[in-house]
Parts: C-alpha cells; sequence; structure tokens
C-alpha cells in the first residue's frame, strides 16, 4: 500500500487515520501542494491522479482517488474495526456528518480555492483569511447544533468508538485551529476533536507527525 500525501491535507490526514485504525502498514509518498508551484500539479503525478490533489492510495495496480472512496474501499477489505456502525439509520447519521465536512465544509476552503482568490481574483490575505473563517464558522455552527443534540453522540461522533465521521471532524479541527477560530464556540466539537487527538491512531495521523512536516 502506498498513500501520497501532504501533511497538512485534510483529505490525505483522513485516509492516514484510517490506515492507522485498522493497523495497516504503507509507504508514504510526500506531494508537496506548495513547493516550484505544487508537485500535485507534475505531468507524472497527473497521471496518477489527472485532478492533481491529494491523496493518492495505491494497493497493487489499483489507484484510487477521493479520500471518501479511499476510506470506503479500505472499510470492505478490511472490516475490522469497523468505521461505520451496524444500523443502517446510524450509518446515514455517521455517513452524514462525515459528508457535511467534506462536502460543504471543506471544499470551499480547500488550497485551490484559496489560491485562485488570492493569485486570479487578486483578493489580499484579509479578505482571504476572512472568506476561510466564514465557511468555517457557517458549517460549525450547524454542525455543532446537530452533534449537540443527537443522543447518538458521545466521546466521539457516534457512541465512544471512532468513525468515518470522527475521521473527518479532526481534520477540519486542525484547520480551523491553524486560521485561529475561537473553537470554544463549538464545545461539542472541541470535545469530540481532543478526545480523539488522544487516541493514538488519530495522534500518529496528525500533521506534525509526517515525514514531510515542516
Amino acid at each position: 500500500m502506498k498513500l501520497y500525501s501532504y501533511f497538512r491535507s485534510s483529505a490525505a490526514y483522513r485516509v492516514r487515520i484510517a490506515l492507522n485504525l485498522k493497523g495497516l502498514a504503507y509507504e508514504y509518498a510526500p506531494i508537496h501542494l506548495l513547493r516550484d508551484g505544487g508537485e500535485q500539479l507534475k505531468p507524472d503525478y497527473r497521471g496518477l491522479n489527472p485532478d492533481g490533489i491529494v491523496p493518492t492510495f495505491i494497493e497493487g495496480d489499483n489507484v484510487l482517488t477521493q479520500s471518501l472512496a479511499i476510506i470506503e474501499y479500505l472499510e470492505e477489505t478490511h472490516p475490522e474495526p469497523p468505521l461505520l456502525p451496524g444500523r443502517p439509520l446510524d450509518r446515514a447519521f455517521v455517513r452524514s456528518v462525515a459528508l457535511q465536512i467534506a462536502c460543504e465544509i471543506h471544499p470551499v476552503d480547500n488550497l485551490r480555492v484559496l489560491k485562485y482568490l488570492k493569485h486570479t481574483l487578486k483578493v489580499g490575505d484579509e479578505a482571504k483569511d476572512a472568506w476561510y473563517r466564514h465557511w468555517l464558522e457557517s458549517g460549525f455552527e450547524s454542525l455543532e447544533k446537530r452533534l449537540a443534540n443527537d443522543a447518538r453522540v458521545g466521546k466521539l461522533c457516534f457512541g465512544d468508538t471512532p468513525t468515518l465521521a470522527d475521521l473527518c471532524l479532526v481534520p477540519q479541527v486542525f484547520n480551523a485551529q491553524r486560521f485561529n477560530l475561537d473553537m470554544s464556540r463549538y464545545p461539542t466539537i472541541e470535545r469530540i476533536a481532543n478526545h480523539a487527538g488522544q487516541i493514538d491512531a488519530f495522534a500518529r495521523a496528525a500533521p506534525g507527525q509526517q515525514p514531510d512536516a515542516e
């Protein structure tokens, strides 16, 4: 198994957590998203991933892209420990939380969008950072209400066992902290992320623990 990753990529972060939780050894292949205009845009890498993003996961001759698809593949091929609950309604809840983060919050704040704002639309750094915080705040406000008012939430997003939802939540909180978002406004999200951060699989997947960390 080989994972093309960037230490600060939240999408790659999700996959690293999944691999660690399932006890799967893998080769870490760093792709620097900023150096030399972005190594993810080089022809060799785009031959693997035409979108020019990370992560890219390789097993044998098979190439997989998109973090949630990779994680679901790992879930199906290495089902223990499970990252989705047993009941269909509970699986839908976990997926809903994961998708809210991965599809509603993360895409408008990812590197491609921020670079377009700055370099093409000539948005200043202050306005760019305000854009980033706006969408984080908007997303976290609704997510906090969901998590704070659902009886299925425990120490983590679903009970006390890591699920796909936590794999998406923790990297997004890391991003929020990088941009100095006041997490005390989202106590449930903060509590879950702090608890997850104490779990070895999450701790080893953290950006600062990666070989390409700066």
